[in-house]
């Protein structure tokens, strides 16, 4: 069974019927409800054992006890069991019955008195129950008081609530007995089924009128809270009348002045563009102030274009839109190798802001900054983090940019006045958290029109751009949810404070390896698809593309060489075209034909051991290559002479050799007067090509002593290291592709700095398993590893070989455990 809705019949009803009232009475479960003593309830009751139970109290006394069921209890459990019930309930009378024609009954109970469930006799047909009725005590001096306090709050709801009839409000007023005004109330008001129920188990009236306090003062609360947002409701809704009633007086005024009504609607749509835009109070504050300057204007005003434009840009300005974040790493780590081969430490960047993000999604963007020669995909791997990441991309060029106006933007003042490149690729973005690519960012310019380096300070700091400031919107703009990637080819050019702002990330040049799998995965399938040919139409073969990148590209991106390979698509299409059926693949051989004579020429290794010459390796922007270095002997003056377009510190090294080996004269076998008496010429071929750096020091030195000491020195060993006067060998940078040039050149044995040991890791480990590696930290080692016949007193250096390092090794073997 179910209760309705709670009908008053006032209070001071019947009062309790017989003066002796049963100890054993059918039990009514109530739903959703309570019965309160002296008052009506109206209950639907529609259950079986419901139903008996009504019919068989109607032939009798007409008595029952209704009690509440606990709102945990199972709805469908008929009847609930004890311990789902409340142990306080009301004897009640069955004063009218209204059968249903669906076979339920309306039945208007009256209450009469509290009573507690002592012990339960049976459940079937119904439940029956013995109870104690629960006195009252007679009403003290408290009651009366709390009495009165109640009746002072319930006037005030009653005020305030437009729900609660005038004639309810009356009825409690005229209610005098304390215990009869807290059930009147408790069965009237908007109360909860567990609070009913706590008023119902409380047999002393104070008490009850205490809680019936505390649960009006929450309603008073509630509703003053109502009335209050009302009313500012009305307020505004007076005010927006009142502003509609002027705009229309307005309109008719201009119609009598013979002004047509386009602007007004136009502004109207401006106006509701700018209440429904997401943007921050202070952007709209100012929208809004635009707004009245331009309905003030005069038609055909100067001003009224630039207001319009102006308020066009706040409006399309990406204030808080943004664009979910994909933050699946295996999904940003396969999209980014898909799209790029190598490039381990940014892609491992990338990666680690994916995984803070997906742990703090509020984290600030970082500041990247891709520093690399051209072509090795700076630019595309901005698009692919973009991609990764779910993002809208955004590229801005900054070569050449010489104004500040270009990032800050230009005051309103000028005419022709634009928001700067960053707002601009905001707007084309749509988001407020694209990626925002600054290209050559080493290529801005500075003149009297400002530093536009200086304006991107502001611009690439995560503590100030949440704020960025633009001259033309004059609000400011949250660009910390931006992830900027700034693009340079030399880091030297960026100011110290702005390069001081980002994270720099160094893109070195390909080696020959990673050209050949970027050809392969990347270059020959994008100049196959270009050119209008399947993969079933032409191929191009490995020792193919390995010609080409040897012989016909000299360069640390890929660019020439996906030149070159178009070309060689461009021949193949040429053939399909002229008829030639089945697959073409091209095969070395072929590569001469169709591209011409080679254009790198690769330094070969010496056909025998030689005196006063070694294999020095040395770095270049474009990879690694090996060197030659000679040294002749002249008699005559104590010259010393360097050729070969040598810079200063290349010279330096070479002086410091030079003392070294003259240090070592008595090991030499010469003695001191004897280089007074001859001319020390070192030179390096390819002398049309600049060289630099202190890291061919150990060559020249081993090619001096090579000449003095008329010893050959190996042809197949390559060396590279700095040295000092006394003959230390230190640390250079750059082994991994002077390796690999060694590698290709046929070197066999690669002498290095000992210090330089972990760089060998970053060697592919085909070329490192090929090599053997000496690792020394002096001269007489080098010396001894690297001539024909060793000299005396030189004592030997750690030789690791074949599987690289002893840190390697245990590397190796750990992952092998």
């Amino acid at each position: 069974m179910s209760a309705q809705e709670v009908q008053v019949t006032g209070p001071g009803g019947p009062s309790g019927g017989a003066p002796d009232l049963p100890t054993e009475v059918a039990v009514l479960p109530l739903r959703d409800n309570v019965l309160f003593p002296n008052l009506a309830l109206p209950v639907l009751v529609g259950r079986e054992r419901s139903l008996r139970l009504i019919e068989d109290v109607v032939e009798g006394d007409r008595l029952l006890l209704t009690v509440a069921v606990r709102p945990e209890a199972d709805p469908e459990a008929d009847p609930p069991a004890p311990d789902q019930l409340y142990e306080v309930g009301t004897l009640g009378r069955v004063a009218e019955l209204l059968r249903l024609p669906s076979g339920g009954m309306q039945v208007a109970l009256q209450g009469l008195a509290r009573a507690r469930t002592v012990e339960w006799l049976r459940v079937d047909p119904f439940p029956v129950a013995r109870v104690e009725y629960v006195a009252e005590p007679d009403p003290d001096e408290e009651a009366q008081a709390r009495m009165r306090s109640v009746l002072g709050v319930f006037r005030r709801v009653a005020e305030l609530a437009p729900s609660i009839p005038p004639q309810f409000a009356i009825a409690a007023m005229n209610v005098r007995d304390p215990g009869d005004l807290a059930d009147f109330l408790a069965a009237n008001m908007n109360v909860d089924l567990t609070d009913k129920q706590r008023l119902l188990s409380e047999p002393r009236a104070a008490a009850r009128l205490t809680i019936l306090e505390e649960l009006l003062n929450d309603e008073l609360g509630l509703l003053e809270l109502s009335t209050q947002t009302q009313r500012e409701l009305s307020e505004d809704v007076q005010k927006l009348h009142r502003e509609q009633f002027l705009r229309r007086q307005l309109e008719v005024i201009r119609r009598e002045l013979g002004e047509t009504d386009e602007r007004g609607s136009e502004l109207t749509d401006l106006r509701e563009r700018v209440r429904d835009a997401e943007m921050p109070d202070e952007a709209r504050k100012a929208a809004e102030r635009e707004l009245d300057r331009l309905d003030r204007m005069q038609r055909g005003s100067p001003e009224e274009t630039v207001s319009r434009t102006y308020l066009e840009w706040l409006l399309e300005t990406p204030w808080r839109r943004f664009s979910d974040d994909d933050r699946d790493i295996t999904k940003a780590r396969q999209v980014l190798d898909a799209d790029h081969y190598g490039l381990g430490d940014v892609k491992q960047r990338v990666l680690e802001y994916l995984a803070v993000g997906t742990l703090r999604p509020d984290n600030r963007s970082p500041i990247l900054c891709f520093v690399g020669p051209p072509g090795v995909g700076k630019t595309s791997l901005g698009q692919s983090i973009a991609r990764a990441l779910g993002r809208q991309f955004v590229r801005m060029s900054l070569g050449g940019v010489r104004d500040e106006a270009e990032i800050r933007g230009h005051r309103r003042t000028y005419i022709g006045a634009l928001p700067g490149r960053i707002i601009q690729g905001l707007r084309r973005a749509g988001t407020a958290n694209p990626v925002m690519m600054l290209d050559e960012i080493d290529k801005l310019g500075m003149d009297f029109r400002g530093d536009p380096a200086s304006a991107l300070l502001e611009v690439l700091d995560p503590q100030q751009n949440h704020a960025f400031s633009d001259h033309y919107l004059e609000v400011p703009v949250d660009l910390s949810r931006v992830l900027f990637i700034c693009t340079a080819n030399m880091l030297d050019p960026i100011p110290g404070p702005l390069r001081d702002r980002m994270e720099v990330i160094e893109l070195r040049g390909y080696t020959e390896p990673e050209k050949l799998e970027i050809a392969r995965r990347h270059l020959v399938p994008r100049q196959l698809a270009e050119h209008g040919l399947r993969r079933s139409q032409a191929a191009i073969a490995l020792d193919a593309l390995r010609r080409i990148v040897r012989e016909y590209t000299y360069e640390a991106g890929v660019r020439n060489l996906e030149r070159q390979v178009a070309a060689v698509l461009r021949k193949v299409a040429l053939r399909i075209a002229e008829g030639q059926t089945g697959k073409v693949t091209v095969k070395a051989a072929e590569i001469e034909e169709m591209l011409g004579p080679p254009r790198v020429r690769t330094e070969p290794l010496r056909e025998r051991d030689e005196i006063g010459v070694t294999t020095g390796l040395a770095w270049t922007p474009v990879g690694g290559d090996i060197l030659s270095i000679e040294t002749m002997l002249v008699r005559g003056s104590s010259a010393f002479t360097l050729t070969g377009q040598l810079g200063d510190v290349m010279k330096e090294s070479a002086r410091a050799a030079l003392t070294y080996a003259r240090s070592r004269a008595t090991t030499l076998g010469v003695d001191e007067d004897w280089f007074a008496e001859h001319e020390v010429h070192v030179h390096v071929p390819a002398g049309a090509i600049p060289k630099d750096g202190p890291s061919a020091g150990i060559a020249m030195a081993t090619a001096m002593v090579s000449a003095i000491a008329k010893v050959p020195v190996k042809r197949k060993v390559g060396m590279t290291g700095e040295i000092t006067l006394r003959g230390k060998v230190l640390p250079i940078g750059g082994v991994k592709e002077k390796v690999i040039a060694a590698h290709r050149a046929g070197v066999k044995t690669v002498v290095l700095p000992a210090a330089n040991e972990r760089d060998l890791r970053e060697v592919p480990e085909d070329v490192r398993t090929q090599l053997r590696f000496v690792l020394v930290d002096h001269m007489d080692q080098v010396l001894h590893e690297a001539l024909a016949s060793p000299l005396r007193d030189l004592r030997p250096a750690p030789v690791v070989s074949p599987a690289g390092t002893p840190e390697l090794r245990e590397r190796a073997s750990a992952r092998s455990r």
